[in-house]
């Protein structure tokens, strides 16, 4: 049997994280209990989860991004090569600095970031190889780059391959041009409110199926997850853990998701099974280095 490749398309940061006692309000200094530097980024983070989760006989998994050929790109694409993701298509833009931010995270594992995204050229697609992605066994894109997220999702519906959109916070046209694209249309709750402008779940789910996406689901932290799929609301309980740190956990979430849709789970199996790799991972300090291996989730989910 070949080796079937996914695909996660979008943002890659460089992550400086700071450990702080709370998070800072108003014109303050705030001394940080520990510091470390990892990658970031909704796609990337998922990309690296999934290969912490995937079988490496029957999947591999591929980053398509863009960096800049400053140290933060070099940092982070020595980091993809320590979670076994290739980069192949992570193109580096010389000239131009890489997307960077600021992580401060407090004793109760709330986040605070502070995001530069960088200057690298977002217009142009032309170099992405999208005849692969006809052969892909599923695409995951994020809302941060929104000419390459929209070009990958188009070339996966015209080859019935299954695709998911992590419909984060972002820029409001963004999310409203990629969730018609997409297969599985998966908000954070932020996300949601901010995309329909309300806070009515069941409407907005809603107006994102009839927007286009086949599936619409909605992660709330440790109030589970809302999914609508095939007319029908249904709740995927959270698992409870005690919390240690969200970072990350959004992004595992749809990595997770992602694998278990390419290995041919149903939707409501992979959100069961998503919802287990982002409970592990808020137990556990730090973003994609703090996400599962299949092992950890297969225990959980047997619990």
């Amino acid at each position: 049997m070949s080796l079937r490749t996914i695909i996660c398309l979008g943002h890659t940061a460089l992550d400086r994280i700071y450990r702080v006692p709370h998070l800072p309000a108003g014109s303050t200094k705030v001394r940080a209990l520990a510091f470390g530097e990892v990658g970031g980024g909704m796609a990337a983070n998922a990309a690296c989860a999934m290969s912490r989760l995937l079988d490496p006989t029957v999947h591999g998994v591929e980053f398509w991004g863009r960096t800049g050929d400053d140290s933060a790109g070099r940092i982070m694409r020595e980091e993809f090569g320590q979670y076994a993701v290739a980069i192949p298509h992570l193109r580096v833009f010389p000239g131009c600095m890489s997307s960077q931010s600021a992580v401060m995270v407090d004793a109760a594992g709330e986040r605070m970031i502070v995001n530069y995204r960088g200057d690298v050229p977002t217009d142009d697609v032309s170099w992405l190889p999208f005849g692969r992605v006809r052969d892909a066994a599923a695409v995951l894109v994020d809302v941060r780059w929104l000419e390459g997220a929209f070009a990958v999702l188009q070339a996966a519906r015209l080859a019935g391959v299954p695709s998911v959109l992590d419909a984060d916070l972002g820029d409001v046209p963004i999310v409203r041009a990629l969730v018609p694209l997409a297969d599985h249309a998966i908000f954070s709750e932020p996300g949601l409110v901010n995309w329909h402008g309300g806070d009515d779940t069941a409407t907005a789910l809603r107006a994102a199926v009839a927007a286009g996406a086949k599936i619409a689901g909605v992660t709330r932290g440790d109030q589970g997850t809302t999914m609508l799929v095939d007319g029908a609301f249904h709740h995927v309980p959270a698992f409870p853990v005690r919390v240690v740190d969200t970072l990350g956990a959004g992004d595992i979430f749809h990595g997770a998701y992602t694998l278990a849709l390419a290995e041919g789970k149903p939707a409501l199996d992979a959100a069961r099974f998503a919802s287990a790799a982002a409970a592990i991972k808020c137990s556990r300090q730090g973003g994609r280095e703090g996400a599962p291996t299949r092992a950890e989730v297969e225990a959980l989910l047997r619990r």
